[in-house]
């Protein structure tokens, strides 16, 4: 044994120490993590075949290991960290020899690079990564951050420790824009830090404020870490199960959990929303009492109003908040009461398919017991009082196509069901009074008829909806029998955006908020999966770029916005009307409103590419494609030299010593915290790609094999992530800052500045451990 270490042991050091090495050599990080696994396995042969890599495994031919297993003991959870009086036998680490791992690694490689990389189930979801990076950088050319800056500052400026407050506001907005770290930091390093400083605010709190509002891009959904740490877990947890399942005498892990062993990129998004909040909402109460209790360190800085006119506060608390308020609760009351819901009469032809047990109760007797200890008696006795009725009933109910008098007694009865009006025609009316709410707020001096004659449509509207539209009413109908309340609408939400546009805030704000709320919206509300999502961004994001440019160079944007409409054209067309005419007797208005849509989506298309043509012709387009390639490529290559990497550690042996350490704990909780404290100081020396891709595959199958749900251990791994892009000395975010800070500012100031935050991430994490419903709730509450 060298230096008296078991084999395996030597073998992981070689790892750390050439991963670490090409690390710090200077050399792409992307290249040097396959460089490292090569290396590394030559010198583990090397010193394998000298004889000096000698592993003490269990001896499976001995007495007491025989006796072990007879007294029920599995065998995959015998190790001698559990029991380590086992008789032992000297090994080579490689016992086939290193030509046979070297073999084996070879096509591993070719095969996991197939998988994961050009054709396997998770490439659609990493092509998600391609579209948010393009989103992020073309939004971060278009200077949106120095419009968010600006204004925020005049926001919060008069607060004590305002600016400070700003940058978290600002940092947890291009979070969920951009969410580009390196790109975030740098550009508010860029440009307020020098204006944070000329203010009197002291170094620390600057550089702090700064490098961490930065990295709520890591965990503030869209997040690239969440994609590709999602993808991973999916696998991960899926296997882990299904291995756990087989181990306690199940068939599968949908019989021994009672549901699919699954978890999405979008679910996880769902879970990421209110921890990225929370982290947002710690760091600036921590600025705001830092200034409270160090007032010369970070002083209120007055910078003006973003409003045209003064406005009171009674007229401010009028049409900003009471307003809203009551329409929105209105809404949510009048749903409550029936009034307002669902108008869909559709009615399948078919009967609905019977209900099964809520577990599989025909299973063996040792999967029997796993079960009633995993989900309890009760529900046991349950399932099995549920299996009772459905074979007394003839088993369970086939679906079977209905009769015409069946089928017109279902729709009757959809119909009387239906609320008076709808939900969709009640949000719109809500969206659109908001507008001339907003309107009349921002300028309560300007005339007030067109604001009148919008509110006058919108109670038409409703009217129209209750007395002359019924659930049965065709959508052609309903068009025009909606058309003169929404002229009316549509007169007032055009003047009142004139109003809106007059108020720096909005007109900052509102962009890039449509945008964040269409792709965060349509992931988080279940309506599509990340990577159209991303997509959607990606053009969206173009689009603003291409409008900022035009207005910069005193160019009508209308192209952009007529674009714009014709994409909200096409959505309501698709969700109102029925546009599959390819089928037997389609009605006119199909067709009609077919050719509408199908004209408003070629319009938005030459909108799109209009947008390319003006980015391209300023010099915008081709350093955002040729970022967006570079940032896109080193992820791919990572993960290719990671999968080199983990399987030099498969082949001596590595990654199942490690996993037996793990599984030699009895208590989940400890191990779960052995892991998140390894991550942590990892955290210190590599970046965030390399755990994921290094780390995660090798601690997964213990972490995710267990009774804690995935989306809180996923995101407790995502916030510890996070917090290795703020620890000293190898902290990403603190070199981009050091990168463009002043020469006043020295990197002792910035380490002093991060150190409570990087406190503040640990005690997110520890609220996180003891309420883990932060995480779980939303997904609770949004179905997939």
């Amino acid at each position: 044994m060298l230096f008296g270490l078991d084999g395996v042991e030597v073998g992981l050091i070689i790892v750390f120490v050439c991963l670490f090495g090409g690390i710090l050599s200077g050399f792409p990080v992307a290249f040097a993590i396959g460089g490292a696994g090569i290396i590394s396995f030559g010198i583990i042969a090397a010193l394998d075949s000298a004889g000096l890599m000698i592993h003490q495994a269990i001896d499976t031919s001995s007495q007491a290991y025989r006796d072990l297993v007879n007294s029920g003991v599995k065998n995959d959870t015998i190790s001698l960290f559990r029991y380590p009086d086992l008789p032992r036998v000297a090994e080579s680490v490689f016992p086939a020899g290193w030509e046979t791992a070297l073999d084996r690694n070879v096509s591993f490689i070719v095969n996991r690079m197939n998988e994961r990389v050009l054709a396997g189930q998770s490439i659609e979801t990493l092509l998600a990564v391609l579209m948010f990076v393009l989103m992020g950088i073309t939004l971060e050319r278009s200077k949106i951050a120095n419009d968010l800056l600006t204004t925020m500052a005049r926001v919060f400026g008069p607060l004590p420790g305002g600016l400070a407050v700003s940058i978290v506001v600002v940092g947890a907005f291009l979070a969920a824009s951009t969410g580009i770290v390196g790109a975030t930091v740098v550009t508010m390093g860029l440009l307020a830090l020098p204006t944070m400083l000329r203010n009197n605010y002291s170094p620390e709190i600057a550089t702090g404020v700064i490098a961490a509002s930065g990295t709520l891009g890591q965990i503030i959904p869209p997040s690239i870490v969440i994609v590709l740490l999602g993808t991973l877990a999916g696998d991960l947890y899926s296997a882990a199960q299904e291995a756990r399942a087989t181990s306690v005498g199940c068939t599968d892990a949908l019989t021994y959990l009672g549901e699919p062993a699954v978890v999405s990129v979008g679910t996880l998004f769902q879970a990421a929303l209110l921890p990225g909040i929370m982290l947002a909402l710690l760091y600036a109460l921590y600025a705001f009492g830092y200034a409270l209790l160090n007032p010369d360190k970070a002083p209120a800085v007055p910078m003006g109003a973003t409003n045209s006119e003064p406005v009171t506060r009674g007229e401010a608390f009028t049409w900003f908040a009471g307003a809203p308020v009551l329409l929105i609760v209105g809404t949510i009351v009048l749903g409550n009461l029936g009034i307002i819901g669902s108008q869909n009469t559709t009615v399948s032809s078919f009967s609905e398919i019977g209900d099964a047990a809520s577990l599989r109760t025909n299973v063996g007797d040792e999967c029997k017991a796993a079960m009633i200890e995993l989900h309890g008696q009760e529900a046991w006795d349950a399932a099995i009082q549920q299996q009772v009725d459905i074979d007394a009933s003839g088993g369970i109910k086939a679906s079977e196509k209905l009769s015409d008098e069946a089928f017109a007694e279902k729709q009757a009865a959809k119909v009387a069901a239906a609320a008076p009006i709808g939900t969709g025609v009640a949000i719109l009316l809500v969206l659109l009074s908001l507008f001339l709410t907003t309107g009349r707020g921002v300028s309560p001096s300007a005339e007030s008829r067109p604001l009148i004659i919008g509110g006058i449509g919108v109670v038409l509207a409703v009217l129209v909806d209750i007395v002359l539209v019924s659930p049965l009413t065709s959508p052609g109908a309903t068009v025009v029998l909606m058309a003169i309340p929404f002229a009316l609408i549509m007169y007032g939400v055009v003047y009142a955006t004139g109003l809106c546009s007059k108020n720096e805030l909005i007109r900052v704000v509102f962009p890039p908020l449509v945008l964040i709320v269409a792709v965060l919206g349509s992931i988080l509300g279940g309506i599509t999966n990340p990577t159209p999502a991303a997509a959607l961004g990606a053009g969206g994001a173009i689009m603003l770029a291409a409008y900022r440019k035009l207005r910069d160079q005193d160019r009508s944007p209308k192209v952009i916005i007529w674009s714009t409409l014709a994409i909200i054209v096409c959505i309501l067309v698709g969700v109102n009307f029925d546009l599959r005419i390819n089928q037997d007797g389609v009605s006119f208005e199909s067709w009609f409103a077919f050719f509408v849509a199908y004209g408003a989506y070629l319009y938005a298309v030459f909108g799109l590419l209009f947008s390319c043509w003006i980015l391209y012709t300023s010099g915008v387009l081709t350093p955002v494609v040729r970022e967006t390639a570079k940032v896109t490529s080193m992820v791919f290559t990572i993960l290719i030299g990671s999968q080199l990497l983990n399987l030099v550690v498969i082949s001596f042996g590595g990654e199942h010593y490690i996993q037996q350490f793990l599984k030699s704990f009895d208590n989940e909780l400890t191990v779960f915290l052995i892991v998140m404290l390894v991550l942590f100081v990892l955290g210190f020396v590599l970046d965030f790609l390399e755990i994921i891709y290094i780390v995660i595959p090798i601690v997964g199958p213990v972490i995710y094999g267990g009774t804690f749900d995935p989306k809180w251990v996923t995101i407790m791994i995502a916030v510890n992530l996070q917090t290795s892009f703020l620890t000293p000395p190898f902290g990403f975010a603190l070199f981009y800052l050091r990168g463009v800070a002043p020469a006043s500012v020295t990197t002792a100031h910035i380490y002093r500045g991060i150190i409570p935050f990087v406190l503040i991430q640990v005690a997110g994490l520890a609220i996180l451990w003891f309420f883990p419903s932060i995480v779980t709730i939303v997904p609770d509450l949004i179905p997939n």
